[in-house]
């Protein structure tokens, strides 16, 4: 059975500010703890009013001192935006103060717009020296060589695992090249699923860090007692999508009785593009499409996204995965 994780968004919603949305994330991460989740991830997005995670690293320590075990980690640290000096500074930190227990996951997109892109001194072809910066990061993470004069302190010798984040056949090629894990975000970019998982298994180079491939599949559940309620649920994201491509930025709302109320039909289209792999319904309807997910991908891990309104109503949906997994 694969593992299974989550990443989260540390929403902000029409009810909670941005302060309650941190503290709902580490409270979330304590409790999926307890339900045996591996990991617990948060991305990196800027200038979102819905997303309280800018700050990636800052919201990691956060999770991960208040909880015991659980992997916590970035999915991802966006690196075009940074300075890979800066990150393995951070992420060195995180390893000191948690050691063990704290994963960096990269992707080389910005993670925004281009306006916000050029507000944080970059641009977009930051992102075409990608594979340069990740062996960089490798390098001041790795324990210091004799005669090296720039040092990332205190994360030399650290090792923190890399992972390269990928909704393409490029950061597939990247990752099997490299011999890192590979996490593919299907959860919003479905469509090179299975020809990236392809790519990646049959480059795969065995390196220091990882044997053997080893491959995450993102994906959207929500679950609930029944496969009417869970759909209720799932229109709080489904809003979310909707209002991205109206170009409108907004805190997350609750869920509606009739989202074709609430959406055109090409918002529709082009939702249920990016939704397409989302799993939705009871605990049985999860089991069934969490297994038909494996048998087409053989993940290694699912990284779960359940982008649920309500906190106590998220907490629910967590369990109910995870007990639909383990059937």
């Amino acid at each position: 059975m694969a593992a299974l994780s989550i990443l989260d968004l540390a929403r902000v919603t029409v009810t909670t500010d941005a302060r309650g949305a941190l503290d709902n994330a580490r409270h979330l991460a304590a409790h999926a703890e307890d339900l045996g989740y591996r990991r617990f991830w948060v991305a990196e997005h800027h200038n979102m009013p819905g997303i309280a995670s800018a700050a990636t690293s800052l919201v990691i320590a956060h999770i991960a001192a208040g909880t015991r075990t659980i992997r916590v980690g970035a999915g991802g640290i966006m690196l075009p935006n940074h300075a890979p000096l800066v990150i393995a500074e951070q992420f060195g930190t995180l390893a000191r103060l948690f050691p063990g227990r704290i994963d960096l996951g990269v992707g080389r997109a910005p993670g925004t717009d281009q306006e916000t892109v050029r507000a944080l001194r970059r641009s977009w072809s930051s992102a075409d020296t990608f594979p340069r910066d990740v062996l960089e990061l490798q390098a001041y993470l790795a324990p210091i060589e004799p005669g090296q004069r720039v040092q990332a302190v205190p994360a030399a010798g650290t090792e923190v695992p890399i992972w390269i984040l990928g909704s393409s056949l490029f950061g597939a090629q990247l990752a099997a090249e490299l011999g890192l894990p590979y996490a593919f975000a299907s959860h919003f970019a479905p469509d090179l699923l299975l020809p990236a998982l392809q790519v990646y298994r049959a480059r795969f180079n065995p390196s220091k860090q990882l044997a053997e491939p080893y491959v995450m599949v993102g994906v959207n559940i929500i679950a609930a007692g029944t496969d009417r309620e869970a759909r209720r649920l799932a229109t709080t994201q489904q809003m979310s999508f909707a209002d991205i491509f109206r170009g409108t930025r907004g805190l997350s709302k609750p869920p509606i009785d009739d989202i074709e109320s609430y959406w055109s039909p090409i918002e529709r289209a082009q939702a249920q593009q990016m939704l397409a792999r989302s799993i939705v319904g009871s605990v049985a309807t999860v089991g069934a499409g969490i297994d038909t997910l494996l048998g087409e991908t053989h993940a290694d891990e699912l990284i779960v996204v359940s982008d649920v309104f309500d906190h106590t109503e998220r907490l629910q949906s967590f369990e109910l995965i995870a007990k639909a997994a383990s059937k």
